[in-house]
């Protein structure tokens, strides 16, 4: 890992630069015999033709690897005969297939799967994950550790499939909204308006209101259209590219009435589950919670648990550092519930029970949620077609009685 560093050297000359290390102790051990007093120490990426054409192994993917090599170990395999296996089951995935050949061959050479696993050039991995395993080949846990990544990642991915697959039905009624109401608008409406012309009547403010909408639309829908896909665009390369504007609308998304409670429960019950899966793998604590913090997407909660890490890293607790620090203010029962198991030294079991607490209170409140969407959408379109109807209709009625 690339750290960069802020600090001062021995005579008291500001300095700041980067410094490779698999750690953040061994990045300050390394700092420290050149004689450099850091002030800080984070992790940062490394620009390379390597690291460019790496992408991120998707979740679902590493929770098969782990599963499957977990439960070849588990009958008795080496390693390497493990991995020969999958490579045989998944010929027709080359980019797994050429993950798998360049593990085999660095443990066939004799390194460890932790290095092989570091070395390999085809997927980023995440550093928990590796390091992980690193403990696990050492204290000769690797089963239980690569079940329980899987059993993580297999999670991950069901919660991720449960949310897109809830969102199916409100998406489609929202698009057949959209769809309705653009043809009233674009077809009926201007059919309608050639009766109304040609009376010479003067209309209600509400069908002029709905007519106005209608020449708008039908004369810029173009330009709206590339607007609208331009906005949003713009708005996820900004996310992606901009750490000041992805730090902006983290912090509002945090604010944001039932959807910021949402986000810190699932934040905080990831963090609680891989900090407690580190523990019980026999990582040190201290090593544990600097590895965790990066399971963080959010920028509220990241800054503040990195903030929480050094002062961990320098020998205090991580429910003290977390109170001590000015930032989001986190959930109650986590903070309790932290300070207890660092008390009892339960961190691992309390912090599993708090993961597994938040991801069904989440799971309750999305339900309830979706529940509601669906009736307020219907009430949308039914509001938005009844508008529209009644301001067709109107004048016709007038129309009517004055003819008779």
């Amino acid at each position: 890992m690339l750290f960069k560093y802020k600090g001062f050297d021995k005579t008291g000359k500001k300095v700041k630069g980067t410094v490779t290390a698999s750690s953040v102790e061994e990045a300050g051990q390394k700092l420290k015999t050149q004689g450099i007093y850091h002030e800080g120490l984070s992790p940062t990426k490394e620009f390379s033709l390597e690291a460019f054409s790496k992408r991120q192994m998707p979740g679902e993917l590493l929770a098969l690897f782990s599963k499957e090599l977990s439960s070849y170990l588990n009958s008795g395999m080496t390693i390497l005969t493990a991995i020969k296996l999958l490579e045989n089951q998944h010929e027709g995935e080359k980019r797994y297939v050429s993950f798998l050949n360049s593990l085999k061959t660095m443990i066939d050479e004799g390194k460890s799967l932790f290095n092989a696993l570091q070395s390999q050039k085809v997927y980023a991995l995440p550093d928990f994950y590796l390091q992980s395993l690193n403990v696990a080949g050492q204290s000769g846990k690797m089963v239980e550790v690569l079940t329980n990544m899987a059993t993580f990642f297999s999670a991950q991915n069901k919660v991720r499939k449960q949310v897109k697959g809830a969102m199916t039905y409100p998406a489609i009624i929202f698009t057949v909204a959209i769809g309705m109401t653009s043809f009233l608008i674009a077809y009926v409406v201007p059919q309608i308006t050639e009766i109304f012309d040609d009376t010479g009547q003067k209309l209600p403010p509400i069908t002029q209101f709905v007519l106005s909408i209608s020449d708008f639309l039908t004369a810029h829908y173009i330009a709206l259209i590339v607007g609208f896909i331009l906005f949003i665009v713009t708005f996820k390369l900004a996310y992606a590219k901009i750490e000041g504007f992805h730090r902006l609308i983290d912090a509002w998304l945090l604010k944001v009435p039932v959807l910021g409670t949402l986000i810190q429960n699932h934040e905080l019950g990831r963090f609680s589950y891989i900090l407690s899966l580190m523990l019980s793998s026999g990582v040190a604590y201290a090593q544990a919670v600097h590895l965790a913090k990066s399971t963080f997407g959010n920028y509220g909660l990241k800054d503040l648990f990195e903030k929480a890490n050094i002062k961990v890293q320098e020998g205090n607790k991580l429910s003290n550092s977390l109170q001590m620090i000015k930032g989001v203010k986190l959930k109650r029962n986590f903070m309790q519930s932290l300070a207890l198991g660092e008390e009892s030294s339960e961190v691992a079991s309390i912090l599993d029970n708090i993961s597994a607490l938040y991801a069904e209170e989440n799971e309750d409140k999305l339900k309830l949620l979706l529940g509601l969407l669906e009736p307020f959408m219907m009430l949308f379109i039914g509001v938005v077609v009844g508008v529209i109807v009644s301001a067709m209709l109107l004048p016709i009625f007038t129309m009517t009685q004055g003819l008779q």
